[in-house]
């Protein structure tokens, strides 16, 4: 005879004992939680929001959502809603009496940011203290205030209006403190009320209620130049691409709207001597500038449009990435230039996902990511090349300008896809300078290289050749911008060239050569020894190449020559010391004719060393396309846009930290573009 066992809660029969019991557990709470909650709901009908029993509602709630989700909400571009908002929140108080006013007890660094209304308030009697039931962790953002905001009549509906200048210099000033510092709404919201508090004020206060307050007002000002946008350039497996950009045009208006900058603005052509010998130092010296300005109108002037693109994680781990593009001018000297408020975020470039690793490694996918880089570029770009010139208006008067793009600084990888060669050093044709072939990279005479141009690479392309040349068969947008090569356009970068290359790979082969001679530990502890000093760094555990930045590499430059003095191999010591005479003539600021032989004489003396010694310990034999270039195109490189410290990517990297790392942490990881555009919007 089969036992049942039947619950006493519900009508469930279970064959079981150890059944019965798990369910019998499980079904007195749901029952004791559904009535409860049936005899609350089914008074509700009957209260007011002024009875007391109202109270019990907010009581279960606590009950069964103790732990309520937290939604985190970016500012919209028409809607700023805060940084957090909350669901569900309890407005019932747990917290004793005699801590009520638990301010007054607090040192200053640890009060809260709850300001008391000491005018009437439009909030319902029974929510005006809900912080007080919260732990800090969720409290509120929102400030209100002891003093009236003294902001004019006509600002106050500001989502009716769109504003173009703040209230008062005051406000203005709070503002500015709070995005420049990147300072949340809660520590916004104590600067206002310390302000309002020891202001002695006689009259209204002139700062916004709330930060919530003033980022919304931002949101709505009518600056043009503030202004961004999103553009689909692209949907890929049902996908949308977007490009993340400020109009052109006004990045450029904010550059000469800057006095600092308008002040030292080049304009036309410079023959510049020293000696009666021509120089090469600012960008306007060069030869490019030269051919270029007799090529308009003699009554315009040249804009040389200055690029820097680079892809960069995130976050520590990369994950995540992003692909900003900068934009600066060549009529800013290159001192000036090389401060950070002379470059503006133009956008950033969308990155294309593929779905597997199959179509990764396609052909086709790798096709489309070129042509939605060009795409993408000729977007941002084609409103400065439309009609005869552009005008701009500086210190109160229209000058005419013909933007031209002068250079564009980036990585190795990087000048690739702008010239749309073939990626791999391993190509019959690795160079995006010349028409090299890999087998001579480093035996080929300077007077033999044959340039790339748009013409000779565009007949490669018109007759489905383009595998000759080392080029992918897409059709790239520069070719169609007047007065560019972007064969030569995409110059050399001293940093990823030399600090993080050539020097990068000498050091890695002397190792390995060290270690053939059982030297490599004489090496380390030399280094080790090496006395504190306040200019250099001290590598006490050695040289570890994995974790040295460009910066570190300059530090053993000053140390290496020393370092392997004196270790019975012929010449290592001689090739420290040649390296650091053609690096030292790198950082000229300005060339002579007679200069630049010399600066090409020192680097075929170095060239000539590094290749004795290491030509036989690289897996490539040194078929590197850098040393080509650096030993082939540098110097004729300086003779078309002047000084190599105009285009070195060291004063540009600093920029992922201001316009990526930084407000990628600040945002919630949602819509990221979006919200960095904003911010750094609020920030110019």
């Amino acid at each position: 005879m089969s036992t049942s066992f039947q619950c006493p809660h519900c009508p469930r029969n279970f064959s079981t004992r150890n059944a019965y019991s798990q369910h019998v557990n499980r079904c007195i709470n749901t029952v004791y939680l559904s009535t409860e909650e049936s005899n609350i709901v089914s008074s509700v009908n009957e209260m007011s929001l002024d009875d007391e029993d109202f109270s019990r509602i907010n009581e279960f709630q606590i009950i069964r959502e103790e732990n309520s989700q937290v939604f985190y909400q970016y500012e919209s571009d028409q809607d700023y809603a805060g940084d957090i908002s909350f669901g569900e929140i309890s407005h019932s108080s747990n917290i004793p009496e005699e801590y009520e006013n638990f301010d007054e007890i607090l040192p200053a660094s640890l009060q809260s940011n709850e300001e008391p209304i000491s005018h009437s308030s439009n909030i319902p009697e029974e929510y005006e203290n809900f912080d007080e039931i919260l732990p800090a962790s969720l409290q509120s953002n929102e400030e209100p205030i002891s003093h009236s905001s003294n902001i004019p009549e006509e600002y106050e509906n500001f989502d009716e209006i769109l504003p173009a200048k703040f209230p008062n210099e005051a406000y203005a000033n709070l503002m500015a403190l709070v995005i420049e510092n990147n300072l949340n709404n809660k520590a916004g919201n104590a600067i206002i009320k310390f302000f309002n508090k020891h202001s002695d004020l006689s009259q209204l206060s002139p700062l916004p209620k709330n930060i919530e307050t003033g980022r919304k007002f931002m949101d709505k000002m009518n600056i043009s130049q503030l202004s961004y946008s999103k553009y689909c350039v692209l949907t890929h497996n049902s996908q949308d691409y977007f490009v993340h950009y400020r109009p052109i045009k006004n990045c450029i208006k904010n550059l000469l709207s800057n006095p600092d900058i308008l002040k030292n603005l080049m304009f036309r052509y410079e023959n510049s001597k020293i000696e009666d010998e021509k120089s090469y130092g600012e960008q306007n010296s060069g030869n490019w500038w030269k051919r270029t300005e007799r090529s308009i109108s003699n009554h315009a002037n040249i804009l040389s449009i200055i690029l820097y693109s680079d892809a960069t994680t995130t976050d520590t781990l990369g994950k995540s990435s992003l692909h900003p593009i900068y934009v600066s001018l060549g009529n800013i000297p290159i001192w000036r230039r090389n401060k950070e408020d002379a470059k503006q975020l133009l956008g950033y470039l969308p990155i294309l996902s593929a779905k597997n690793e199959t179509e990764k490694k396609s052909s086709e996918f790798k096709e489309l990511a070129r042509e939605n880089f060009h795409n993408s570029i000729k977007f941002l770009l084609d409103p400065l090349f439309q009609g005869d010139g552009v005008d701009f208006n500086i210190d109160g008067k229209d000058i005419w300008f013909f933007p031209r793009i002068s250079t564009i600084i980036c990585n190795w990888p990087e000048a690739y896809t702008f010239s749309l060669t073939y990626k791999s050093p391993n190509s019959n044709y690795p160079c995006h300078f010349c028409l090299v072939q890999r087998e001579d990279l480093i035996d080929i005479r300077k007077d033999q290289v044959i340039l790339r141009n748009h013409v000779n690479m565009k007949e490669y392309f018109d007759s489905n050749t383009s595998k000759l040349a080392g080029l992918e068969q897409v059709n790239n947008y520069f070719w169609s911008i007047p007065n560019l090569n972007i064969y030569a356009a995409t110059v050399p970068d001293r940093m990823h060239h030399l600090d993080l290359g050539l020097f990068k790979y000498q050091i890695e082969f002397t190792m390995e050569l060290l270690k053939k001679k059982k030297s490599l530990n004489k090496v380390n502890e030399r280094i080790a020894d090496i006395p504190r000093h306040s200019q250099l760094k001290v590598f006490k555990k050695g040289i570890q190449l994995s974790r040295l930045t460009a910066s570190e590499y300059r530090d053993m430059m000053k140390i290496m020559v020393f370092v392997v003095d004196d270790l019975q191999i012929e010449d290592l010591s001689e090739v420290y010391v040649k390296w650091n005479e053609m690096y030292l003539l790198s950082r000229s600021e300005k060339f002579k004719e007679s200069d630049l032989e010399n600066f090409q004489k020192a680097i075929d003396d170095w060239a000539d060393l590094f290749i004795k010694l290491f030509q036989n310990i690289s897996n490539s034999h040194l078929k590197f396309p850098k040393l080509h270039s650096w030993i082939c195109h540098i110097v004729d490189t300086i003779r078309e846009y002047g000084a190599i410290n105009g285009y070195t990517t060291e004063t540009y990297e600093s920029l992922h930290k201001t316009y990526v790392k930084i407000p990628y942490r600040l945002s919630n990881k949602k819509e990221v573009e979006k919200q960095i555009m904003e911010n750094v919007n609020k920030k110019q």
